[in-house]
């Protein structure tokens, strides 16, 4: 059976006995502790909480799964990914051990035509009831019933909350490809046996003191590894040899002509290139960006290592695009999400490779310098923490160090190296929950204990509701009391919390004269929404039934801003092209602001034509709808998945007239003209490949242009123009000012030769002290500039005869000056330039404190200057 039947089968045949099929999740989860969706329950906790009802009790999944805790490892087996489906079929207290262990065994016998012979079964070492199932009931040998301890088949959440026994389904493929040894059976490391499906029977509450109470309802997780299962049924030994993930592998074997099974280390990278791949473009079709923390970190790391181990395969130029249409085409179908990104996946996996590339060049240099320091050193190994750091920064791998080092006559520490990246994996370890449930904190008690939180506020923007959970310092209490600051949870609110970018509201809860202000709402846990804030007068206790108000008017800012995101993402879309998605958004009530993929500065024309386009859409007067429907029909419909935004199987979709089709869960405007006007205040880079769009909409529209204009008439008014002139007047004083700029650099270019100071001291006696000197070459401004200078050394008696040549024509130019002091002690500075001018084929003229003349002969500006000393009688 191929992989696409399996699936196929799996989901099939557990909607005949009752199972609702559901998508699957996204590999973002809702769950804050976790960075990825790495099990096949992570998006029905809330519901196994309580937290949230979906309406069926049973239902049926393949999910989407990421686990990268173990990186390294992933490769040098061949059951080890980075991505990888989950089947799985699961009840909310409805069937439990008895159908989910007759089901189990029916589809891997029935359907999937496995040999009952090669079927083994593990169960809990204290779980008689499950052991009597599979024999009376499912009619299991006993022999093939194996009893484990807790570590391998007893699940738990955590230290309290939910618990149970699991029973394993094992694949025998028969004692050639196992250990040999005796004591083989199921559990055993070596490949003999396969676990393939696990069933976790959800039975007990487990309490701070150790004990188990049963559970009121008792609920069934179940998980199935499709790689796995393909393999068994495709008779392969690795996952890697079944359909899909061959297909990837030959992809790699084309780009580097290099065939598996050829050698360990090349079958290592063709397995990383096709497992990575896979992961790399499931990532980024949820939303998820190279960046340098958190998912972001994982793509990247995975991206960087696919390309490194391609060139490990000798495969140089541009590749990974490949492998990404070969994951598009293979897993298109059963997830379009894939199809729907795959510009966009394309174009960012691109650019990360090609930056990559710049990398890789960098780190190249990084190890000549490294090695250089080590010869200088007088030692013949390089230190593995510079290893580690190009492993790590560069994403040079080890292997690749060590050849480059060897060519040089370098070893390399290789113990230093191996004790960074452990520690590395520590620090990964201890940042990352890699756990599917957490329990624990009042919120999920109130959770169990109330339900979900019905909201009301797409009708209401006031309502009334039961207190079903106070939370004061993350403690639950029964009241909260005038002063104190806590969280209120209701039966149900008006109050929208904080989801797809839209922020909480605020307002008022109100019983009696006890006022509680809410300053914010926000999911606590999927489906709980907690009103954040302060009792400023009385007391609520839990089974109060309050009034809860929301600020009407900041809502309806908040509305307008929401509807504008989505018009200016159709017309970012219709201006840059269908490869942008909106990629995180804030819709707060003052500004909008979203970030969007894109691989260039968006120009000032194109962000005129938005914003032109997007403001023609407001004035229409288009209606906004809003309305639910699930999510396989909104896809028919082609309506636009937000990147990133996570869904369940009914969904709300917003339509703005007959151009704007997104799902959306948040408020907004009846009518487009309702928003008034949207005016974009900035766009800019946020990371790679992602730009970042803010707006203001409706009165703060109204109050920037207002700010706007104001600045305008001000700046107007200081340069006496028109406010419609002001550009072409600051046009003209900056380029006046960029012409004294140049005229300032050519002065100290010109005058790097003069000095001030030595033409003081050697200055001649005329009765005052007179400089007679050619200064280097500058302009008549620049000339006049020297006299400025001397002047103010001179003191209040001294004159000046300067001679120089205009750096650029070369034309003699004079200058003759003195201060008041100088010219009462006889100096006339027009007699004297009247005098020497001649000398230099000019003529001038002027005052007897300042006087000028140009000529045609620099040649005759040495005799100008001694008929100068002549006539001042100091020649």
């Amino acid at each position: 059976m191929k992989s696409a039947e399996i699936r196929e089968s799996f989901l099939s045949f557990f909607e005949s006995k009752g199972c609702k099929r559901l998508p699957s999740s996204s590999l973002v989860p809702d769950d804050p502790s976790l960075l990825l969706t790495s099990a096949g329950m992570v998006q029905f906790k809330p519901v196994f909480l309580g937290a949230r009802d979906i309406g069926v009790t049973r239902a049926t999944t393949c999910q989407k799964c990421a686990r990268t805790t173990d990186i390294d490892i992933i490769g040098t087996t061949g059951r080890h990914h980075s991505f990888f489906e989950m089947l799985g079929n699961f009840s909310f207290g409805d069937y439990f051990k008895s159908e989910a262990c007759a089901w189990a065994y029916e589809f891997s016998t029935a359907v999937l035509g496995m040999d009952p012979e090669r079927l083994w079964f593990s169960i809990y070492e204290d779980d008689d009831e499950a052991e009597a199932v599979w024999r009376d009931e499912v009619g299991v040998p006993q022999e093939r019933i194996v009893r484990m301890g807790a570590k391998d088949n007893f699940w738990s959440a955590g230290p309290t909350g939910p618990c149970g026994p699991c029973s394993e389904l094992y694949y025998d493929q028969g004692p050639e490809v196992g250990c040999g040894l005796d004591t083989c059976a199921p559990g055993c490391d070596c490949d003999r046996y396969v676990e393939y499906w696990n069933l976790v029977f959800m039975q007990y509450d487990r309490q701070e003191d150790g004990t188990l109470l049963p559970l009121p309802k008792k609920n069934i997780d179940t998980g199935m590894g499709l790689e796995r299962v393909a393999a068994i049924m495709q008779g392969v030994h690795t996952n890697f040899e079944t359909d899909d993930l061959r297909a990837l592998m030959e992809v790699g074997e084309a780009l580097s002509g290099v065939t598996l099974g050829t050698a360990a280390k090349t079958d290592v990278s063709l397995r990383i290139l096709a497992d990575h791949a896979r992961a790399v473009a499931f990532l980024i079709a949820d939303g998820v960006l190279p960046g340098n923390e958190g998912r972001g970190y994982v793509l990247r790391r995975l991206l960087r290592r696919a390309i490194r181990h391609g060139r490990l395969l000798g495969v140089e130029d541009a590749f990974m695009v490949r492998l990404i249409d070969t994951v598009i085409g293979r897993w298109g179908a059963p997830y379009p999400e894939l199809a729907e990104n795959a510009e966009l996946i394309r174009g960012i996996v691109a650019s990360e490779e090609e930056r990559f590339s710049a990398t890789l060049r960098q780190g190249l240099a990084y190890l000549t310098t490294a090695m250089e320091r080590t010869r200088e050193a007088g030692s013949s190994v390089l230190d593995g923490t510079e290893a580690f750091t190009l492993h790590d920064t560069y994403g040079f791998p080890y292997e690749l160090t060590t050849e480059i080092a060897a060519e040089s006559g370098l070893d390399v520490d290789k113990d230093a190296f191996e004790a960074a990246m452990e520690a590395q994996r520590e620090r990964g370890r201890a940042a990352v929950k890699d756990e599917s449930w957490s329990f624990g904190s009042a919120f999920d008690e109130i959770a169990r204990s109330a339900g979900a939180t019905e909201f009301l506020g797409y009708a209401l923007d006031e309502a009334e509701g039961t207190v079903v959970g106070i939370v004061v310092a993350g403690e639950s209490v029964p009241r909260i009391e005038a002063g104190q600051e806590g969280d209120i949870v209701l039966s149900a609110t008006p109050f929208y919390a904080e989801q797809g970018g839209q922020i909480g509201d605020t307002g008022v809860l109100r019983l009696g004269d006890a006022q509680f202000v809410v300053t914010d709402t926000r999911f606590a846990v999927p489906g709980l929404v907690a009103h954040v804030g302060m009792l400023e007068s009385g007391t609520i206790a839990v089974g109060d039934h309050v009034r809860a108000s929301i600020d009407v008017l900041r809502r309806e800012r908040i509305r307008r801003n929401h509807t504008a995101t989505h018009i200016l993402h159709w017309a970012l879309r219709r201006i840059l092209g269908d490869h942008v998605r909106q990629s995180g958004s804030l819709v707060a009530p003052e500004r909008l602001r979203f970030d969007f993929t894109h691989f260039e500065a968006v120009s000032a024309e194109q962000l005129r034509r938005i914003e032109e386009m997007a403001n023609h859409k407001i004035m229409e007067n288009h209606p906004v709808l809003n309305y639910e429907t699930s999510l396989s029909t909104a896809r028919e419909m082609g309506v636009t998945a937000l990147f990133g935004e996570k869904y369940g199987e009914i969904v709300r979709v917003l339509e703005v007239g007959n151009f704007s089709k997104e799902l959306c869960g948040g408020t907004h405007v009846a009518r487009s003209s309702e928003i008034g006007l949207v005016k974009i205040v900035s766009e800019g880079s946020v990371g790679a490949n992602l730009r970042r769009i803010e707006a203001v909409t409706s009165f703060d529209a109204l109050a920037y242009l207002e700010r706007v204009e104001s600045e305008l008439a001000e700046t107007a008014a200081v340069l006496k123009v028109s406010k419609f002139d002001v550009s072409e007047r600051v046009g003209t004083i900056a380029r006046r000012v960029k012409e004294l700029e140049s005229s300032a650099q050519r002065a100290r270019s010109h005058m790097a030769g003069f000095d001030p100071a030595a033409l003081v001291d050697g200055a001649l006696d005329a009765g005052y002290p007179v400089i007679v000197a050619r200064i280097p070459d500058v302009t008549s401004t620049e000339l006049r500039g020297a006299w400025d200078m001397l002047r103010s050394r001179l003191g209040e008696s001294g004159a000046v005869v300067l001679a120089t040549a205009d750096p650029e024509s070369g034309a003699p130019l004079l200058l003759a000056a003195g201060t008041p002091g100088a010219v009462a002690g006889g100096f006339d500075a027009g007699a004297l330039i009247r005098r020497i001018a001649p000398l230099v084929k000019g003529g001038g003229g002027g005052r007897p404190e300042m006087a000028q003349a140009g000529g045609k002969d620099a040649a005759g500006i040495d005799g100008a200057l001694h008929e100068a000393r002549t006539a001042l009688g100091v020649g």
